[in-house]
């Protein structure tokens, strides 16, 4: 069985690129009959917070994207113990103890000889008696991963054949002077015991997949299918980022942006092919195909997104949108006002609009005009000509026509220069409330 994982940093809120990683895992898990497991990478223990993990959670709940199972990196801390022991064994972690500034100077050093800027392996020279002077110094060690000096290769579902050569990599830090293990780390052993079988991630981590590649198999696992999207920018081109907030999800949803037209958005972001509109994860399945997914840098733009978001809306069932509308609002006047929303929180307007009260807008010379309009009412009930026959003894008795006659009609029973189709919308308000507001009573 697939198994995907998302696996965030609980240390700012979600933006739209970390959300196109989730919602790219969560395609792929679903269309193979897969998992989805969300991974909370709470190590980094200074920015990591517990309201950033809940907003999280939130967020992803928001875009439909539920999850099979659920991990949190500062719970699993045994488990990277166990492997930092195992690759000690293995001879495969040694330890280091050049402080921030002696690993600058050096990579000043080599930058400024024509040379990669990778570690020289000086700490596996050091003697016991060495090491041992060092700690009387009141250093600590961090402990670096030795990597073996041969082809690293993998078949990337995106970016097809990749190769590293290992002796032009530089040995990672897997644990740092305090002890705490770092992402390279703990995301392998995660990996291996949650049992993920493909990775799908941004582009900027390709060089991490090299050294992870060497990790899996130093730790006697099987190494699992990548795949690097490539990662999205602004409209601007422009990097996304989540400690920016400017296209955060929650300043998204603020905007009123519904999470259908997001997910839509991201789930073809990066193909050729056009959005299509879904309203909801599960009807995008079909659709998805990851092959179409290729090198070139997409572009996130918001006008774009909103107006996604504007056809999410005009096709939105009733079913849908009634845990978010008005108490009292009905099936029939949300088939009328939904072709006219650009936002689903406009429909509360629409709500008062049809059911009150309301302020008529009645100009001067416009007053006898819908007063009379007032006396032509038919009786109820109304069926669906009432608008038609009003218009038409209108312009029999007042031989007005066009603008002239519509707008004033529209202002006096909606106080809106636009909206809906008033053969629609006229039944729904009423006569008894029609015939106040065209009175210019508030109604």
């Amino acid at each position: 069985m697939m198994n995907v994982r998302f696996a965030p940093s609980p240390t700012g809120r979600l933006h739209a690129g970390n959300a196109r990683i989730a919602v790219l895992n969560w395609l792929l898990a679903h269309q193979a009959g897969g998992r989805f497991l969300l991974r909370m990478d709470d190590t980094d223990t200074e920015r990591s917070t517990a309201d950033f993990a809940v907003a999280i959670e939130d967020d992803l709940t928001w875009l439909g994207l539920h999850w099979d199972d659920f991990a949190v990196q500062s719970q699993r801390l045994d488990h990277y113990a166990r492997a930092v022991d195992a690759l000690k064994s293995a001879g495969r972690l040694y330890p280091c103890y050049e402080t921030a500034e002696e690993l600058s100077l050096k990579r000043r050093v080599a930058l400024q000889s024509g040379r990669p800027p990778i570690y020289d392996r000086a700490a596996l020279n050091l003697s016991p008696a060495e090491r041992a002077a060092l700690e009387a110094e009141g250093r600590r060690p961090h402990w670096r991963f030795k990597l073996e000096p041969t082809a690293i290769a993998w078949d990337d579902l995106v970016r097809g054949p990749v190769t590293f050569e290992g002796q032009n990599l530089t040995d990672p830090v897997l644990i740092r002077e305090d002890a705490r293990p770092l992402y390279t780390l703990t995301s392998v052993v995660d990996d291996l015991d949650l049992g993920i079988t493909h990775v799908l991630r941004g582009e900027d981590h390709v060089s991490n997949t090299a050294v992870q590649v060497q990790l899996f198999e130093a730790l006697g696992g099987q190494v699992p299918i990548f795949a690097h999207i490539s990662l999205m920018v602004g409209a601007d081109g422009g990097a996304l980022s989540k400690r920016l907030g400017s296209l955060s999800l929650h300043s998204l949803r603020d905007e009123g942006v519904e999470p259908a037209a997001l997910t839509s958005y991201l789930a073809r972001l990066g193909t050729p092919d056009p959005i299509v509109v879904r309203q909801s994860p599960a009807d995008l399945v079909d659709l998805f195909d990851l092959s179409r997914f290729g090198r070139a840098t997409p572009r996130f733009d918001p006008v774009d997104l909103k107006a996604l978001s504007a056809r999410v809306v005009h096709g939105m069932p009733f079913e849908t949108a009634a845990p978010h509308l008005p108490a009292g609002f009905s099936p029939e006047l949300w088939q009328v006002v939904r072709p006219n929303l650009d936002r689903l929180a406009e429909a509360a307007e629409w709500f008062r609009i049809a059911s009150g009260p309301l302020e008529p807008v009645i100009a001067d010379n416009d007053r006898a005009f819908v007063t009379r309009a007032a006396e032509l009412l038919p009786p109820e009930p109304w069926g669906p000509a009432v608008w038609s026959d009003l218009v038409a003894a209108l312009k029999s008795d007042t031989e007005r026509k066009g603008k002239a006659l519509f707008l004033p009609l529209r202002q006096a029973l909606t106080g809106q220069a636009h909206g809906p189709e008033l053969a629609d919308l006229l039944p729904l308000i009423g006569r008894q409330r029609a015939a106040a507001r065209l009175r210019g009573e508030r109604a």
